[in-house]
C-alpha cells in the first residue's frame, strides 16, 4: 500500500514540481529547501540523524531542511508536494539508506533537478539483517519492492557508524561546494573525535557490568549491541508501531522472569502501552532508551541532539545492566 500511495502522491504532485524546475527560490535564513540569498548550500536531510549530522559539518555554509517534522515517527512518514518542490530546488539531498526511507527511490526517479546531489550517509556500513516480523500476505508483498527491506537501518546508533555517516555526508558538502572544502573538512575533524571519545565512553562504561540483554520495544538496537557486547531481546521487530500476540508477550515475560530483568525499554514516538505490560508482568520499570529517530521540540529548544541523547542512553543502560 505504500507503494501505490507514493505513486499516486508523486502524481499528484507533478504540477508543484514542474512550477519549481524553472528556477532556485531564494529563502530565509531557517531555511526551506531553497537557495538561499547567502548563497548558502540548500540541503535537505530526510530525518533527524541526517539534519543534526549535516548541520554539524556544515555548520554556517549550509541551510538544512529536516523533511520529517519534529517528535514525528519517521518509518512510516510519507514526503507532501512541498517536500517534492523542495527537493527541486535543493542542491543536496541527504538520507540514510539502508531501507529507511521507503520514499526515496519513487520521488527521486520523477525530479527533474538532475544537478541534486544525493548522498546516502549509511553507504560502506555492513548491514545487519532483522527478524522478519511481517505475517500477512499484504506486507509480505510490500516487503519484496523494497531491496533493503529486512535490514536493520539504525546504523547511527554505533558512534563510529556515526562517524562514517559524517564522513560521508562531508564528502557530499564538499562536491557540492569545494571552495569550502577545508570549512566541512574541519568540522568533520571535530565531530569525528566527539564520535570516538563518545565510543570510548560506551566501552568504558558499559564492559564491566554483569548483565549483557536489554528487552526493546522496537528492534532498533542492533547495532548499538553488536559494538559493545549486549543482545537486545526485542518485543517488536524493525517496524516500531506493531503490537506482539500473547505467544510473543509470554516469551518475552519468561524472559524477563529468568534473566531478572530491572528495566523494559521503550522510545518516546512509539506508544509505551507494550512495554509498560511487560513491565507490570515481571515486576520491572520502564526506561527510554531512543533510537535517536526524532527529538521533540522541547528536546530542541533545550539544546538536545545526538550527543546528548547517546548520553541519556548510555545512562540509561548502565542503571538496566547493573
Amino acid at each position: 500500500m505504500k507503494k501505490i500511495w507514493c505513486i499516486l502522491s508523486i502524481g499528484c504532485a507533478l504540477l508543484f514540481l514542474f512550477a519549481a524546475c524553472g528556477a532556485k527560490e531564494s529563502s530565509d535564513a531557517g531555511g526551506n529547501g531553497n537557495e538561499t540569498q547567502d548563497g548558502r548550500l540548500s540541503v535537505y536531510a530526510s530525518f533527524y540523524p541526517m539534519y543534526d549530522f549535516t548541520v554539524k559539518i556544515g555548520g554556517d555554509k549550509v541551510s538544512v531542511t529536516n523533511m520529517v517534522p519534529a517528535g514525528t515517527e519517521p518509518h512510516d512518514w510519507e514526503p507532501a508536494a512541498a517536500d517534492l518542490a523542495g527537493l527541486e530546488a535543493a542542491d543536496v539531498f541527504i538520507c540514510n539508506g539502508a531501507g529507511m526511507e521507503h520514499w526515496a527511490e519513487d520521488i527521486l526517479d520523477v525530479l527533474q533537478n538532475k544537478d541534486l546531489i544525493v548522498a546516502e550517509a549509511s553507504a560502506g556500513i555492513s548491514l545487519l539483517e532483522g527478524r522478519d516480523e511481517h505475517g500477512d500476505e499484504e506486507e509480505a508483498a510490500e516487503e519484496e519492492e523494497h531491496e533493503d527491506e529486512g535490514y536493520d537501518p539504525h546504523v547511527w546508533l554505533d558512534p563510529l557508524n556515526a562517524k562514517r555517516e559524517t564522513e560521508n555526508i562531508k564528502n557530499a558538502l564538499v562536491s557540492a561546494d569545494p571552495d569550502n572544502a577545508a570549512y566541512y573538512e574541519a568540522n568533520y575533524e571535530k565531530y569525528a573525535a566527539e564520535l570516538d571519545a563518545l565510543d570510548a565512553a560506551f566501552r568504558e562504561a558499559l564492559s564491566p557490568l554483569p548483565n549483557k540483554d536489554i528487552i526493546v520495544a522496537h528492534e532498533a538496537f542492533g547495532y548499538l549491541c553488536a559494538a559493545y557486547g549486549l543482545k537486545q531481546v526485542p518485543i517488536e521487530g524493525l517496524s516500531p508501531d506493531s503490537e506482539p500476540d500473547p505467544a510473543k508477550m509470554a516469551e518475552i515475560i519468561d524472559f524477563a522472569q529468568e534473566h531478572a530483568l530491572k528495566v523494559i525499554f521503550f522510545e518516546e514516538l512509539v506508544s509505551p502501552k507494550v512495554a509498560e505490560a511487560v513491565a507490570e508482568a515481571v515486576g520491572a520499570e520502564t526506561k527510554v532508551l531512543s533510537p535517536i529517530e526524532g527529538l521533540s521540540d522541547e528536546d530542541l529548544a533545550a539544546g538536545g541532539d545526538y550527543f546528548s541523547v547517546m548520553h541519556q542512553n548510555l545512562e540509561a543502560l548502565k542503571l538496566a545492566l547493573q
